[in-house]
């Protein structure tokens, strides 16, 4: 039926008969002749067709947008001055000799061209319409451009693909889990992947040594622009390895993907210890293509009366810190408003500032409404913000945590809004992480994952674990967290001294992770890896807002499918299969 694809054709066909097979993209009737644009996976082709080949003209006529044809006809060169230089097939055309109707369609929801503005719920739901424009083919054509790139690149490094199970019991990986009920083991339950970790793990105490999966996996969580219940993730794992190791294998991939696909050398990538991160950037995912960096001035504000200061910089867990902005003066008291909104959202409850207009003329050279309150230690603070005429400097106060989160992202916020980037591609690795971190009542999570190796001994973590650290690393770029990992715990004592830390007691430990515990005990071998996020990578070198619009049929950001309304409710047979009984649903008081 296709000897082509539309978008294929280009003077190497001159003089060609050839077939092709698409959808009407633009009907156009120019004084008795018909351009229709057809458009398949590849492109668009002009076709012409004249009054000479009756037949197939009737049947152009009548064609409408997202007609289906096949067209038969002649190559030829677009008549002088009409060539179209956007387009790839825009110096050739197709006359076309015969015109065949494969089906017709109805008028669709939205126009498919560069041009239409439409909501993204009716994009969703008209999904299959919104993938047939250009822009969403070109996409998913390069996430599968990927896709093949890293398969090709960890076969070459010498990886086995070997798939997990879907259907596995539920583990704490830190957010929840899709729970499938079992028809065959009343009152049981399978979980949802959140990722292959235990399973690949297992792979390697079997000495399959060198794993990878292009994975689904699956998180009941609150969903973001870079978040899906359902998401891909590129896993890899592997034996008799250490940090440097895994680092340089991801690394590699990330420079070949890159090199081959965008023509971008994505050069070094520095190393960064967490504490460091957190303290100069305020996050653990710094986007260093922003050169502005947090200050600490804990000590300085210590000796000022201005309790909103003092407070925290007297505080053990609080913070204060200062984000100069070089130049930004000249922002409006209405800008500044609508940044302290801004950080209100992580928990800021509010945003001083201080303009330097004229620093030759001291107190009065400064705009501020709180500089009044400081003046015993501004000349320092201005010394060492290194404060110059034009600048304009934010401070945050309060627990360290909301400190980091509030300017951390006021940090990002002025580089996009300001134009601040000093480059394209700013790739590190982030290190050295916290084994644990510690919720408001005290008690310790993994930061990671339980099965993360600490860079210390059992007795050493078991001894100060606040203290400890990870052989953890997460791979950043422009400020999005591309991928994480760590060296694995091996040791089945150093494991269940983990567990212990975490709460979890030796009767808990059997019976979530007695597979896993055996395991260790039979030969296993130091191993570790490490998990990319593919929809997040495919979102960042194609430029996408959202990881929706590189995904093929993304959930909403309520979690639901509005192509298909699912999740949607079942049968009561169904449910009696499954041993289910549904609560009656609350009354309305009304």
């Amino acid at each position: 039926m296709r000897s082509l694809y539309c978008g294929d054709l280009n003077e190497t066909h001159l003089d060609q008969q050839v077939s092709v097979c698409g959808w009407v993209h633009r009907r156009r009737d120019h004084g008795g002749v018909i351009f229709l644009d057809l458009r398949d996976r590849n492109g668009i082709i002009q076709v012409v067709v004249d009054p000479d080949t009756p037949e197939a003209f009737a049947t152009a006529d009548q064609c409408r947008s997202e007609y289906v044809l096949q067209v038969q006809g002649r190559v030829r060169l677009r008549p002088e001055g009409t060539e179209n230089a956007n387009m790839p097939t825009g110096k050739v055309e197709l006359l076309g000799k015969q015109v065949t109707l494969l089906n017709t369609s109805e008028t669709p929801p939205f126009q498919l061209d560069e041009f239409a503005n439409v909501g993204e719920d009716v994009r969703l739901k008209y999904r299959f319409v919104d993938l047939r424009r250009p822009e969403m083919q070109e996409k998913l054509r390069f996430r599968s451009k990927v896709t093949h790139k890293i398969r090709n690149y960890l076969e070459e490094q010498g990886f086995l693909d070997i798939e997990t199970p879907i259907l596995t019991r539920a583990t704490p990986e830190g957010a929840r889990d899709y729970l499938v009920p079992s028809r065959t083991h009343e009152g049981c339950f399978f979980a949802l992947p959140q990722s292959p970790q235990l399973f690949k793990q297992l792979l390697m105490v079997a000495g399959f040594d060198r794993y990878y999966q292009i994975a689904k996996c699956f998180r009941d969580e609150d969903l973001r622009a870079d978040r899906q219940p359902e998401f891909t993730q590129i896993d890899l794992e592997a034996s008799f390895v250490d940090e440097e190791d895994i680092m340089g294998i991801a690394e590699g991939m990330a420079r070949e993907l890159f090199q081959a696909l965008k023509g971008v050398d994505l050069g070094q990538f520095p190393r960064l210890p967490y504490a460091q991160a957190m303290s100069r950037f305020g996050s653990d995912k710094p986007d260093l293509r922003i050169p502005l960096e947090l200050v600490d001035v804990d000590d300085l504000m210590a000796q000022v009366d201005f309790k909103v200061f003092s407070g925290p910089a007297k505080d053990p867990k609080g913070r204060v810190a200062a984000l100069k902005v070089p130049q930004g003066a000249h922002l409006s008291r209405k800008q500044i408003d609508d940044y302290t909104k801004f950080v209100g959202i992580y928990g800021a409850k509010g945003l001083a500032w201080i303009k330097v207009n004229e620093r030759a003329k001291g107190l009065e050279g400064l705009q501020s409404p709180i500089v009044k309150f400081m003046e015993a230690v501004i000349e320092p603070l201005l010394e060492r913000l290194d404060a110059q005429d034009g600048d304009i400097i934010f401070f945050g106060a309060d627990q360290a945590k909301i400190v980091n989160e509030a300017l951390g992202a006021l940090r990002c916020k002025l580089g996009e809004d300001l134009n601040l980037y000093t480059c394209d591609w700013a790739p590190l690795w982030v290190v050295d992480f916290p084994m644990f971190e510690e919720d408001k009542d005290g008690r310790l999570s993994a930061l990671h994952h339980p099965f993360t190796a600490p860079s210390c001994s059992a007795q050493a973590l078991e001894a100060e674990p606040a203290q400890a650290l990870s052989r953890a690393y997460d791979m950043v770029l422009n400020g999005v967290e591309l991928g994480g990992g760590s060296i694995r715990i091996h040791d089945q004592q150093m494991q269940a001294a983990v567990f212990r830390i975490l709460g979890i007691d030796a009767q808990e430990q059997q019976e979530k992770f007695g597979f896993l515990l055996d395991a260790l005990k039979l030969g296993a071998p130091p191993h570790g890896g490490l998990a990319f996020g593919l929809d997040r990578l495919v979102m960042l070198m194609t430029g996408a807002r959202s990881i929706r619009e590189v995904i093929a049929f993304p959930k909403t950001q309520s979690a639901a499918c509005v192509l298909t309304d699912a999740p949607g409710e079942v049968n009561n047979q169904q449910l009696k299969d499954l041993h289910i009984r549904l609560r009656a649903k609350a009354q309305v008081e009304g």
